[in-house]
């Protein structure tokens, strides 16, 4: 008996360390308040804990979350059935009314995600688990728009203070910001920012019975911002996932014993922005006193000058896709070669456009990097400001982690930036109404940290919007796509290939969002 009785305490001892998952990332997330912070590894990690009204499956379609029905009654009104029994981690029960708060505290001028707010109408209660959202014109990615805005228990914020987003680029800080109260998959124990944040499994999850779900009932996530830490930690067993493995330690770890590394494409779009709204530099100094951005002739010299696939294949190790195009995904664009094609690396003809604007003997600018958001970030600024030099154009780059870097660009305290934008959705929309057109009400142009103003491809972004014919709104996005290409107005780079690295026992599929779903991760026992 004794010896029965220790081999049943050595089984659940082991099935305890088994479920529970130890992952870590270059960078930590910005905030626990779900709607002032639109930042892919923020809202991944929020999503574990608050849930959007709709969820992707793993074949990134979506399926019902928190709605169980979701039905265009008329191109204008939407009506969404909500899920019975669910309640907040506080105890508290969900209703529609916490649906009719949240949007209306994500359409606050605090949030980022108020341009997909605005999208989707103004809420209306039918009764305690019934919704309409009635639109003011057609959203034909109406569902894709509900993928951004997390649900918040309207009873809690009252009760904390919490009843609008912090303003994060002002580093505003409140109750929201370090605690949490959702209805998904996980519960806040703790976090530590900077250091570590830990969940626990929440058993009254309605999601438990399906039969995709993990086994994980416990984890921790930890930023560890220096490569080789990451990947030292990942060998020596303190981690058991890395989001962001080094590119050049992948082949090292696929090859260590008890590790596997997945991987796939990103949908995300790495770009550079310029400021094309000031008439001179704000970090920088040109010949006149004038803004060079504000020339098409200068953004144009700038992309040919680029040697796109010595990045691939030097500093990316393959990791990258190279583009043209302005979408997070090819099929954004309708993998439309026109839309896709990169202008051709010519430093000959970069330096004829230079000349011909003025600017042949270059001018000087400060390059804002994130040195902890993609792959390879800081250096990829160092590698195009070593290539910029062959125009005398001088770079100076500014790294920074991404707490200092978003709140800096949202402010538009810029000239000129490193950034990338996707996620789930590969419409186009989710580029070029938050991005890529002017700067507006209701959050357009909320991310167009450029100052982009292209009314031309504004225009046609704009109708695209609300074109509910599929043909002719493809016809508008594709205009808009290549109206902005025209001008220049982003410099794309890559879009972005990720592996995950992990140990042997640990199964979870990989997602082009990028986006790593806890409850579907397996443990298995060493």
């Amino acid at each position: 008996m004794p010896r029965l009785v220790a081999a049943l305490l050595f089984f659940a001892a082991s099935l305890a360390q088994a479920q529970a998952l130890r992952w870590a990332a270059q960078g930590d997330l910005q905030t626990l308040d779900p709607h002032s912070q639109n930042e892919l590894l923020t809202t991944a990690l929020n999503n574990q804990v608050y849930e959007f009204l709709l969820r992707r499956a793993r074949d990134q379609s979506l399926v019902p979350s928190l709605a169980t029905e979701w039905t265009q009654v008329n191109p204008l009104l939407w009506r969404l059935k909500l899920r019975a029994g669910v309640k907040f981690h506080d105890g508290s029960p969900f209703s529609a009314e916490d649906v009719i708060f949240s949007m209306q505290r994500l359409r606050d001028p605090n949030s980022p995600f108020r341009v997909y707010a605005n999208a989707v109408g103004i809420p209306r209660a039918v009764d305690p688990l019934t919704v309409e959202f009635v639109l003011s014109k057609p959203n034909p990615i109406f569902g894709e728009h509900l993928m951004n805005l997390l649900i918040m228990s309207k009873r809690w914020c009252e009760q904390h203070g919490v009843t609008r987003p912090l303003n994060f680029k002002e580093k505003e800080t409140s109750h929201a910001n370090l605690n949490a109260n959702g209805t998904g998959p996980y519960m806040l124990v703790s976090r530590q920012p900077g250091v570590k944040t830990t969940y626990k499994r929440n058993p009254d999850w309605w999601g438990r019975s399906a039969p995709d779900q993990g086994n994980v009932q416990e984890f921790s996530f930890t930023p560890i911002s220096n490569d080789a830490t990451r990947t030292a930690a990942l060998i020596t067993g303190e981690l058991d996932l890395v989001l962001d493995p080094p590119s050049r330690d992948i082949e090292r770890l696929s090859r260590t014993a008890g590790l596997k590394v997945v991987d796939g494409p990103e949908n995300r779009l790495i770009f550079l922005g310029l400021d094309q709204t000031r008439d001179t530099l704000l970090h920088g100094k040109a010949p006149g006193g004038r803004n060079p951005f504000k020339d098409v002739r200068v953004r144009r010299a700038l992309y040919q000058a680029i040697d796109i696939e010595t990045i691939k294949t030097k500093l990316m190790a393959g990791y990258s896709s190279p583009t043209g195009a302005l979408t997070p995904s090819p099929l954004g664009s309708y993998n439309d070669p026109a839309l896709e094609t990169r202008l051709p690396y010519d430093l000959a003809a970069a330096r004829k456009l230079m000349a011909e604007a003025g600017y042949a003997n270059g001018f000087e600018v400060t390059m804002d990097c994130p040195n902890n958001r993609y792959i390879n970030d800081e250096k990829l600024c160092v590698a195009v400001a070593s290539m910029w030099a062959q125009l005398k154009v001088k770079v100076r780059v500014n790294a920074m982690p991404r707490t200092l870097f978003f709140p800096k660009v949202e402010k538009q305290d810029t000239s000129l930036y490193l950034a990338g934008w996707g996620g789930g959705t590969v419409d186009a929309e989710v580029m070029l109404t938050p991005v890529l057109r002017n700067r507006g009400e209701q959050g357009v142009g909320v991310g167009n940290y450029s100052g982009i103003i292209n009314d031309k491809a504004d225009a046609l972004a704009a109708a695209s919007s609300i074109e509910a014919d599929e043909a002719k709104r493809q016809a508008l996005v594709k205009a808009a796509l290549q109206a902005y290409r025209e001008q220049v107005n982003l410099i794309p780079l890559h879009r972005q290939v990720i592996p995950w690295a992990m140990k042997a026992n640990v199964s979870v599929p990989h997602s082009p969002a990028n986006w790593l779903s806890v409850d579907w991760v397996k443990v298995a026992p060493k």
